[in-house]
């Protein structure tokens, strides 16, 4: 976006804030969407394109962050007690409800409809987005559910690391087609990550271990056979007991992935959208100092048809349970 962009967006956000006595996202979606509509010409017809050819990767540069931006909190749930960078989540709903419709999951930060990721003590080696110094498998964004986003969104609020996000994608017209022909076979458990998990406190005080999470039996490609969708999350994925071809196939799978994987370098001001069913993604190691000046990020699920979302909650809820 050019400056003439970035401050009509950071108006309509202004302008938009100051018009309601609170910020709830969830209540106020769908007057987002509608607002998403007085965006500049040129981003709407650009998303839209981006959208309609099924562009793995979106960016969307110098959108407007607060020069005087908070300190990166010390965990999401600081963040959403300090209710931190409210503008900047407007934004990111505004440009991402012209992808789609944004949602949230129920057990997730609360069921926020825009989640902080930032490192937190303690969970330094987890497998979730409050980790920092273990890397984030390449996955796909909520593997285990029917209804997981179309996009993955993510704006960056601050990221003096250059940290980046790893992404990668695959040519299924290169594969060998004893492979292709395993992937594309009902074969394989895909399992709720651990930011889903039970909680300890709600299953007799231990984590609950990933066999025993209740999960879906799918393909890992599905969809268009001359250009075919991709589920894969090597930490929550797994074949079929006994079936060893199938074990194989997704470890050639997760391994031509890493291959061709390229990193994403978000800065202040900078979003990506990754389709999620064209692309995996994860995230370098990093060091975090928990000085206030650690990475942060804003992000949101989008889905291109909310009534996937009605029907599975048989409500019109935007948030998944």
């Amino acid at each position: 976006m050019d400056q003439n962009e970035t401050d009509a967006v950071a108006d309509l956000a202004d302008r938009f804030l100051a018009g309601r006595r609170g910020w709830e996202p969830l209540i106020l979606a769908d007057e987002i969407r509608a607002e998403s509509q007085r965006l500049p010409l040129g981003i709407r017809q650009f998303l839209v394109a981006c959208r309609t050819a099924e562009e793995p990767v979106i960016t969307v540069a110098n959108l407007p962050v607060d020069e005087g931006l908070v300190p990166t909190p010390a965990s999401w749930q600081v963040a959403e007690k300090e209710g931190a960078a409210v503008r900047e989540e407007l934004v990111l709903l505004l440009i991402a409800s012209v992808l789609g419709d944004p949602f949230a999951w129920a057990n997730q930060q609360n069921g926020r409809l825009v989640h902080d990721v930032c490192p937190a003590r303690g969970q330094e080696s987890s497998l979730t987005s409050a980790s920092s110094e273990t890397q984030l498998t390449l996955h796909t964004e909520d593997v285990f559910h029917a209804c997981r986003g179309d996009y993955v969104a993510l704006m960056c609020l601050r990221n003096p690391d250059r940290v980046g996000t790893t992404v990668a994608g695959l040519d299924s017209r290169s594969l060998p087609e004893p492979l292709r022909e395993v992937l594309q076979q009902e074969r394989f458990r895909f399992y709720p990550d651990d930011s889903h998990a039970v909680p300890p406190r709600y299953s007799g005080g231990r984590p609950v271990a990933r066999e025993e999470r209740e999960h879906e039996v799918a393909s890992v490609l599905f969809g268009p056979a001359d250009a075919p969708y991709l589920r894969i999350d090597a930490d929550f994925t797994s074949a079929l007991p006994g079936d060893a071809e199938a074990g194989k196939a997704m470890e050639e799978c997760a391994e031509l992935l890493n291959a061709s994987a390229e990193r994403v370098v978000l800065s202040p001001g900078e979003a990506v959208f990754l389709d999620n069913y064209r692309v995996v993604h994860g995230r370098d190691v990093f060091v975090p100092r928990y000085d206030g000046a650690d990475r942060w990020l804003k992000r949101t699920s989008v889905v291109r048809d909310l009534r996937r979302t009605f029907v599975h909650t048989r409500s019109r809820s935007r948030v998944l349970g």
